[in-house]
C-alpha cells in the first residue's frame, strides 16, 4: 500500500481509498475514455521541475524566478496563460538545474505566500506518472468538495489506508490489465516512482 498513486488510474483516485471498482462521478468515466498524450513539446528535464498552482493572477514567471532562486539554480519558469485572453490560468512550472534542487522546492517551497496567494507546489506529474490525465479531462489530483469530483493520491489528499490490501501481484496484475502493459513493464515503473515517492517523503 502506498498513500501516492504510483501509476494514475482516474477510477482509484476517485476513491478515498483507491478501491473503487465502479466510477462514482461521470468526469472519472471521461478521464477513463481519454486518450491523453503528454505534450511532447514541454521542454526540459521532469524530475529537475516542479509545478506551481493558485498562483494570483498577476503572478508573472519574474515572480517564480524570484521565489523559488532561494532553493537553487533556476534553467527556465513558466506561467501558462490562456491561448484566446493571454491571462495567466493560475498556475506555471519551475525547471530546476538540478532534481536535488528541485526536490528541495517541492518540500519546502509549498504554501509559500506568492503576490498574497498561498500557492500549492508538487512535482510534475504528466511526463512522470503512467497514465496520467489531467483535471480537464477528469483526472487530475485535488479538486473541491462541492464540485463531488475529488481525486486522491496525490500530495494533498493522499489515499487513506484501505481495510483490505491487494497483494502486490494482484495489484500489478490489475495495473497491467488497465494500462494494457506487460507485467514486467508495470512492475518496473511502479517501483521507479515508489522509490521516488519514497525519496521525497523521507527528505
Amino acid at each position: 500500500w502506498c498513500p501516492r498513486a504510483i501509476i494514475y488510474d482516474p477510477l482509484k483516485v476517485g476513491s478515498i481509498d483507491g478501491t473503487d471498482c465502479q466510477p462514482h462521478d461521470r468526469a472519472i468515466i471521461r478521464a477513463q475514455n481519454a486518450d491523453y498524450k503528454s505534450n511532447k513539446k514541454v521542454k526540459g528535464d521532469p524530475e529537475c521541475t516542479i509545478f506551481v498552482t493558485r498562483l494570483h493572477p498577476k503572478t508573472t514567471e519574474r515572480h517564480l524566478k524570484e521565489v523559488f532562486s532561494r532553493f537553487g539554480e533556476i534553467v527556465r519558469c513558466r506561467v501558462v496563460e490562456d491561448l484566446v485572453t493571454g491571462r495567466s490560468r493560475g498556475y506555471g512550472f519551475v525547471e530546476f538545474k538540478s532534481s536535488t534542487t528541485a526536490l528541495m522546492a517541492y518540500k519546502r517551497g509549498n504554501k509559500t505566500i506568492i503576490n498574497g496567494s498561498e500557492v500549492f507546489v508538487d512535482m510534475e506529474c504528466e511526463r512522470l506518472l503512467p497514465g496520467w490525465v489531467p483535471r480537464r479531462l477528469g483526472g487530475g489530483f485535488n479538486g473541491k468538495k462541492e464540485s463531488g469530483q475529488l481525486r486522491f493520491g496525490g500530495r494533498e489528499r493522499p489515499f487513506r489506508k484501505p481495510i483490505k490490501l491487494l497483494s502486490k501481484k494482484e495489484l500489478i496484475i490489475s495495473l497491467s490489465d488497465k494500462l494494457n502493459k506487460p507485467k514486467d513493464q508495470v512492475l518496473k515503473e511502479s517501483s521507479l516512482i515508489a522509490a521516488k515517492l519514497s525519496e521525497i517523503s523521507n527528505k
